[in-house]
């Protein structure tokens, strides 16, 4: 059985980690038997050119991608392009979108042959062995699925009590190398489940009320394996890691004990740490911690079932600050009865903390609360346009503020931010930039030259280096790469050099020298090259 895995375009602006929950998929697909490959659409470009190679390569029996809202037309597509190829490949989805629209995607869109709900590890389990077999469907809780015209939608399934039994993520089966060179953290989870009921989250609805802890060693191992893979920074993903103070004490002191010198970040709510815990987990490496406030206004953070106070979010912040990490507080513009006051309100009280903070847009997600009963909020949805869900631009609007409105409140938020920027950019072109300047503004430059690289295939363009000017000689191999590099991303000389040298020297790039030439290649796991 050989099974292909989707991870989608994805924009790398939104800073993606290497996909958790894709990785999750894969491991349970290898758990059950099958043979797995991921085609990675992140950190590669897409083309239907391209995946007719892959599809070519590989002669899957199914092809299965998880998605977001927001991408969800282009795994959509990607999933039509499949049964154009071979309309004999069984095609599967999975992820909040599609878990919380079955009927509605299984009816609109024919090229998806069934959906996975929710949780998906045993349900995956149980229904490979049978995948082929389209009669024996029906039994098998947590799917959806067409029968003739008939959508059927088998049983819930529960949610695993004891997901220590899950498999770590198949992180192996990424593109490691494209990952490391865009340098942003690798997500982990320590549990599953939430006791809260914020109306614009689907974390209750998608794993569960009841939290659901891994144990410290395993959390320990996946950390060890990922600093394995050559990964620099790791980010606690869970919201509710603070939750348990004894088990934090664990994972910090086996941090220590196992010397995993990694620097790492952590999601956490403020109602639900203290000193003594910020202080251990600064001790373990910790260094920035984020927390999501979402307004300042009491009325509207009870509408919302947040259930947080405000005091609690300064005194969070400054006890961040006292065990020497980060803070870092987001808020939602768009949310249930907002005005221009409550907005100020908030604008104010985000700069009295200190903290870092930025604004998103509300996104009232299928499956939210405040999306099935929107007929109870101060809300109207403007839109369906899933590709808009991506919480970068107003697509409600509430009895005192139209969409307009809320934009323009988050377009003065950002243009303080290039206002800044663009003064930092001017002083580093008449060379009046001090050091911190300079990095900022080179920094940007190679996340930009990083993505470019990444989006656009350019290296497997414009990689292989003529016999004539290797002359057997890496470094000259290397030279003429970066002079290629500069030319085709039209990027400024300093930083291309000194970003595809970097690449070279982290193992991320690897050459193949020899009386032919020399071809450039990203490395895998091994070191050697993808194919």
């Amino acid at each position: 059985m050989r099974i292909a895995l989707i991870a989608p375009p994805y924009p790398l602006e939104e800073m993606p980690s290497p996909p958790l929950g894709l990785t999750y998929v894969a491991a349970a697909f290898e758990t059950a038997g099958a043979e797995v490959k991921i085609f990675d659409y992140v950190v590669f470009s897409y083309t239907k050119e391209k995946l007719e190679k892959q599809l070519e390569s590989f002669q899957p029996d199914v092809v299965g991608a998880t998605c977001v809202t927001m991408n969800f037309y282009k795994t959509q597509q990607i999933l039509l392009d499949v049964k154009n190829y071979n309309p004999d490949i069984i095609t599967i989805m999975g992820g909040p979108h599609v878990s919380f629209t079955v009927e509605e995607t299984l009816r609109q869109y024919p090229e998806i042959d069934l959906i996975v709900i929710g949780e998906g590890e045993d349900t995956i389990a149980e229904l490979t062995p049978v995948i082929k077999q389209r009669n024996k469907w029906r039994g098998i809780s947590g799917i959806a699925y067409r029968d003739d015209d008939e959508i059927v939608v088998s049983g819930k399934r529960s949610f695993i009590a004891d997901i220590d039994r899950i498999p770590l993520p198949a992180r192996h089966l990424l593109p490691i190398s494209r990952y490391r060179a865009m340098g942003f953290p690798v997500s982990i989870i320590t549990g599953r489940g939430c006791p809260y009921s914020c109306i614009f989250c689907l974390g209750r609805k998608m794993v569960g009320s009841k939290v659901r802890k891994r144990s410290t060693r395993l959390v320990l191992d996946e950390m060890e394996t990922i600093i394995g893979y050559g990964f620099e920074r790791i980010n606690v993903a869970d919201d509710l890691f603070t939750v348990d103070k004894e088990r934090v004490r664990e994972i910090c002191k086996g941090i220590r004990e196992r010397s995993l010198k990694v620097p790492w970040s952590a999601f956490s709510r403020v109602d639900t740490v203290n000193q003594e815990i910020f202080d251990l987990m600064a001790e373990a490496g910790c260094d920035a911690v984020s927390f999501g406030v979402e307004t300042a206004n009491a009325e509207m953070l009870k509408r919302i079932k947040k259930g947080i106070k405000l005091e609690q979010v300064h005194t969070a912040i400054e006890m961040c600050h006292k065990a020497g990490m980060l803070a870092h507080a987001s808020f939602i513009i768009g949310l249930p009865g907002e005005t221009k006051e409550t907005l100020r309100e908030t604008d104010d009280f985000a700069q009295s903390t200190k903290a870092l903070y930025g604004y998103h847009y509300l996104v009232p997600f299928p499956g939210t609360t405040v999306q099935e009963n929107i007929q109870n909020y101060d809300l109207e949805i403007m839109t369906t346009d899933w590709d808009r869900y991506d919480a970068n631009d107003a697509i409600v609007r509430t009895s005192a503020m139209r969409p307009h409105d809320l934009r323009a409140f988050g377009t003065s938020y950002n243009k303080e931010m290039e206002e800044d920027l663009n003064k930092i950019e001017r002083r580093y072109r008449e060379g009046t930039a001090d050091q911190q300047d300079i990095i900022r503004v080179e920094g940007q430059m190679r996340m930009h030259l990083t993505y470019q690289v990444l989006k656009e295939d350019i290296v497997e363009k414009i990689g292989f280096i003529e016999p004539d000017l290797v002359k057997g000689s890496k470094f000259r191999a290397l030279q003429e790469l970066c002079r290629r590099v500069k030319e085709y991303a039209k990027s400024d000389e300093k930083v291309t050099y000194d970003t595809i040298r970097d690449f070279e020297w982290r193992g991320y790039l690897v050459a193949d020298i020899s009386e032919k030439g020399c071809q450039w290649s990203w490395a895998t796991l091994n070191g050697n090259a993808i194919k």
